[in-house]
């Protein structure tokens, strides 16, 4: 049977234009990514993740190159190929083939088809002059670390000394990390698959097994079967965190619970009664699609955390896991458009969302039950100074011990690190309801 030929790289790298001008103007990158054709969509995520972890030094060299940006579809273009020429030892391309694709594809859309030329000589300036422009950016702190600039100093006033580690870290490919369902199968004999099968892999805390390099889903031994699933090491704590000391069969509300990895998780550790809500229809369908791949059962909803009335049968809860919306800033090396995505103000916004969601949640807990709040954050105002805040509020909430900030990519934190210490960044804090 005859393979497909390979897209032209003009084309893949049009797509991905498109993508990046999506994300700038407020679309996530995994959304935007539904939009590109199948047959160009490997090609066009490896450019674009590429490029958004190089995006900071190619908009510094952009400012450089030009008095005032062009149209937005040239633009990203321009900044397209900046980033994946910039550094010549990390070049997927050679540089001449890629600035000549570049420019044909931008000749073959309409609207962007007058600025071709311009393009062309932004970027054959910038290999003539390379060392120079690289030099003059080098003291800019956007294309020296590859983040906003409000981003990095937010990380230098919270993280004075690991801001550097934070950045470099958020700057690596993160490892693929597998959950083994403890219901079907154990670490061992998923480590043995694995190895059987030519995977490198080793154990992490409980349940986790990390990859030594990503493998299509599809090539892992048992995915199908149900006896793994992928799951971060650092999201893989939610699930014992809220179980300890609950009792046998209890009752559970998993909020904010697409695409369903933590409902899974509660549902293969305990023999627990679990209703998982969440506000997005489309996504409940991923919790559907995870729990029967993996034989479980639970009980599921449509509903927003932050108005309980609309969905709460009046019966409390034992535990409650609140992974909150946030601003995903803990795993950016999984999905390197957060960081061009976000803007500084949605930090404020969506840590008023998180304490809305926790002060409704609160009172459909039981007196003595536990609720373990969570964001895969690293910013503080979404973690420790969120339930700070909360326990000001909230006489009858007890901080129990937990991980707090745990930190991307390596960053010691001594008893919550996996052995590899190499895990997204996340917050972790549980809380239980006095006993009246």
């Amino acid at each position: 049977m005859q393979t497909a030929p390979a897209p032209p790289l003009w084309q893949q790298l049009q797509a991905t234009a498109k993508l990046l001008h999506l994300v700038r103007q407020g679309q996530s990158g995994t959304a935007a990514m539904d939009t590109v054709p199948a047959p160009l969509r490997a090609g066009v995520q490896a450019l674009a993740f590429h490029a958004w972890r190089q995006m900071g030094r190619a908009i510094a060299l952009r400012d450089c190159l030009v008095q005032r940006p062009p149209p937005p579809g040239a633009d990203a273009m321009l900044c397209l190929a900046l980033a994946l020429i910039w550094e010549p030892q990390q070049a997927i391309y050679d540089e001449f083939t890629l600035v000549n694709q570049a420019v044909e594809a931008l000749k073959r859309v309409a609207s962007s088809r007058a600025h071709a030329n311009f393009v062309n000589a932004c970027l054959r300036r910038f290999l003539r002059e390379r060392a120079q422009l690289i030099a003059d950016t080098d003291a800019d702190p956007q294309a020296l670390w590859n983040h906003p600039l409000w981003w990095v100093q937010r990380l230098q006033r919270e993280y004075p000394e690991q801001w550097q580690s934070l950045l470099q870290a958020s700057n690596t490919q993160a490892p693929m990390t597998l959950r083994v369902n403890l219901r079907r199968c154990t670490v061992a004999d998923c480590l043995q698959r694995l190895h059987d099968t030519g995977i490198g892999a080793v154990a992490g805390q409980g349940a986790a097994i990390v990859l030594d390099k990503a493998v299509p889903v599809a090539r892992l031994p048992g995915f199908a079967q149900g006896l793994v699933a992928v799951q971060d090491a650092a999201a893989q704590w939610a699930a014992p965190l809220l179980l300890q000391g609950l009792g046998a069969r209890p009752r559970i509300l998993d909020a904010c619970a697409a695409p369903g990895g933590k409902t899974a998780h509660l549902l293969e550790l305990a023999e627990a009664q679990v209703l998982a809500i969440d506000k997005d229809a489309q996504r409940l369908e991923k919790i559907h699609a995870n729990l029967q791949r993996l034989g479980l059962h639970a009980q599921v909803r449509q509903g927003d955390a932050a108005n309980p009335q609309a969905w709460w049968d009046g019966v409390l809860f034992d535990g409650i896991l609140l992974d909150a919306p946030c601003t995903a800033s803990g795993i950016v090396r999984r999905h390197p458009d957060v960081r061009w995505l976000r803007r500084e103000e949605d930090i404020a916004q969506l840590a008023a969302l998180q304490a809305q969601m926790l002060r409704a949640l609160w009172p459909l807990l039981r007196p003595g039950g536990r609720m373990v709040y969570c964001t895969c954050s690293i910013f503080k105002a979404e973690g420790q100074a969120q339930i700070q805040e909360f326990l000001g509020t909230q006489g009858d909430a007890l901080s129990l011990p937990a991980p707090g900030h745990l930190l991307p990519g390596g960053a010691p934190q001594g008893l919550y690190d996996n052995p590899r210490h190499d895990h997204d960044g996340f917050f972790y804090a549980v809380l239980e309801k006095r006993l009246a």
